[in-house]
This record gives structure tokens, C-alpha cells and sequence, in this order.
């Protein structure tokens, strides 16, 4: 979500700038593009200019409904505490709280903000909550569920808490070779000070694991992910192009295909699936930058990943309780995830 390339590197402000325009192009793609002008705006140091982008997002200048308006709001309460606005990013952050998001992104950034602070009771109240809404009775946490469990371990080792079944949960996800227990060991900070080459030496083997940590969940590939038509637009997609049809026989193979190829991607271990919905529109205009015919089978995969490369695909399997992917509106489990 936000970048971490350093100012000198990177002229922020103009980048920033881009991406509005971009924004201004695609419409639909408005809410991914102006957080990340945000982010940059941010590392500029022009705060009250990201502000009033968070501001854009939540107000009804965008077009498009927000796919996260929470996580809009807790980045939002992240920069606002940033330049002196204490009262209220802690009004947002109750507020995202009593929302309870099904994304873990806006648990994280409310309870990072507050540990940053160091109000760590609350962070931890923070990501806790997060964890119990997203994680009770789940067989297996998902990806994006992994820094819930990893903040929530290392504010409770700052707190000095004793370790429970989800610090043991976060252990084993943990793949780096230096521990949880090490990178969030309070005593870390006095071994900086140490004239002992040795405590050196073991600090910079913790810092490199945990830019390793760091860098492996910014540089995650896009989800491999499924193109889903909804129902009118698949009825459009055949009609404007009857070549078609075979690919999509009926929209309840359709969306049955969809589930089956999510389950045995699944099974053989891909990791980072997902779903993005196709419109018409937006297909003959990406067949059109291509210079090739709708019309033509091989353009829907890559499609497909073009749509996932911008940050439209919807990860699958869906949270618990989650509407299902398909739309009809019922939850996953009650749906397709049956």
C-alpha cells in the first residue's frame, strides 16, 4: 500500500501528481490509484495534501463506490496523527473499529498507528479484536491475515504477555530463520548500544530477516485469478461476440468452472488466488491496446491478469461469513464455497 523507496530517489510529489491524473483516465480504478498518490504524497512530507486525497476518497467526488472505505479511514487516521491531529485520528480509529472490517489491512494500520504512539494497550486491543473477527473457527489463516497475527505478537512481547495460541499460530507462519521471539525482543535496543562486535553481528542477522519478512509481502506476485463475467455481462459478451459462446456454454457453468479451476489450484498448493469481474467495455479496450478481435479466446487470460495486475482481483477463498464471490449476495459458505 505504500511505497518504501526512499525520497532522494523518487520525486513523490510528481509521482503523485501521475497517478491523479491516471485516476482522472480510470475511473474505475480511482480508490487504488489515489491511495498510492496518497502514500506518496505522505513520503513527500505534504501530509494535509494526502489528507485531502483520503478526504476525495470518502467524499462523493469519486464516481465508483469504495471497495474499502475502511482501510480509506484507518490510512487516513495513520497520517492525520502523523502532523498533530491526535483527537481525530483517534475518533476514525474508533470508528473503523466499531465498523469491523472483514480486511485485515484497516485492523493493521489502526493498531500500527496507535503502537507507533506507544499506546500499546490499545494496539493491542486493536489487533486482537481483528484476529477474533477474522480468524475464530478458520482452518487456515489466509496471507493477508499474516501481519494481523504478527503485530498482535510483537506488541504483546513489548507488553511483556505471556505467549497464547495465536503468538504460537504467528510462530509457525513465521519463515524467516531468525524467530518472532527474536525480531520483537524489547532487548534488542540495548544490544545497539553494545561495544560487543557479537551483539552486533546478531542484530544485523535479525534487521536483515525482518527486511527480508518485509520485502517478500511487498514483492508477492498478483493473485492468479479467475475472470468472472457477471451475469449481464456475460449475456452482452455473447451477443456482441457469438464466437464466444463455447467458452460459456451457460452462466451457471460458468460460474461453477470458475469455483472448480479456484478448488484444484488450490490443492496443488498455488498460493495468492483470486477473482476479477469482466466488463464488456473494458474487454473491447484491452483488446483494443492489444490489436486484437474480442472475438478471440486467447485474449481472456491475459485479460484476466491485466485486471489482477491493477489491483481489482477479489481474493478467494472469501473471508469467513463473506458474501460469496459469484455476487448472488449470499454468504460463501452458504454459495459457491458449499
Amino acid at each position: 500500500m505504500r511505497p518504501d523507496t526512499p525520497a532522494e530517489n523518487v520525486d513523490h510529489a510528481a509521482e503523485a501528481a501521475r497517478l491523479e491524473r491516471t485516476a482522472g483516465l480510470y475511473p474505475e480504478d480511482a480508490e487504488a490509484l489515489l491511495l498510492r498518490a496518497a502514500a506518496h504524497l505522505e513520503l513527500s512530507g505534504d501530509r494535509p495534501a494526502a489528507t485531502k486525497l483520503y478526504d476525495r476518497l470518502l467524499s462523493s467526488e469519486t464516481s465508483v463506490p469504495l471497495d474499502n472505505p475502511s482501510l480509506v479511514r484507518a490510512l487516513k487516521a495513520s497520517n492525520l496523527w502523523e502532523y498533530d491531529h491526535e483527537a481525530e485520528a483517534r475518533a476514525i480509529i474508533d470508528g473503523v473499529r466499531a465498523a469491523s472490517p472483514r480486511d485485515p489491512a484497516p485492523w493493521v494500520i489502526a493498531a500500527e498507528a496507535l503502537e507507533s504512539h506507544d499506546e500499546l494497550e490499545a494496539a493491542h486491543e486493536t489487533f486482537t479484536e481483528g484476529a477474533r473477527l477474522l480468524l475464530t473457527d478458520v482452518p487456515e489463516p489466509p496471507y493477508s491475515t499474516h501481519p494481523l497475527l504478527y503485530g498482535r505478537h510483537r506488541v504483546r512481547r513489548m507488553l511483556g504477555l505471556a505467549h497464547d495460541a495465536w503468538d504460537t499460530l504467528a510462530d509457525t507462519l513465521h519463515s524467516m530463520p531468525v524467530s518472532l521471539d527474536e525480531l520483537h525482543d524489547p532487548k534488542r535496543l540495548w544490544s545497539l548500544g553494545s561495544d560487543n562486535p557479537a551483539d552486533l553481528e546478531a542484530e544485523i542477522l535479525r534487521l536483515r530477516a525482518e527486511l527480508g519478512a518485509y520485502r517478500e509481502a511487498l514483492s508477492r506476485p498478483f493473485p492468479v485469478a479467475m475472470l468472472h463475467w457477471p451475469a449481464a455481462e456475460l449475456t452482452e459478451l455473447i451477443e456482441a461476440y457469438p464466437a464466444l459462446a463455447s467458452e460459456y456454454p451457460s452462466y451457471e457453468e460458468h460460474l461453477a468452472s470458475i469455483e472448480a479451476a479456484l478448488r484444484e489450484l488450490a490443492s496443488s498448493g498455488t498460493p495468492n488466488l483470486g477473482v476479477v469481474p469482466g466488463t464488456v467495455p473494458s474487454y473491447e479496450a484491452f483488446a483494443a491496446s492489444e490489436g486484437a478481435s474480442p472475438a478471440d479466446p486467447v485474449l481472456l487470460p491475459q485479460y484476466a491478469t491485466t485486471l489482477a495486475a491493477r489491483g481489482l482481483a477479489v481474493a478467494w477463498p472469501p473471508q469467513r461469513g463473506a458474501d460469496c464471490w459469484c455476487g448472488s449476495g449470499r454468504a460463501y459458505g452458504e454459495c459457491h464455497g458449499r
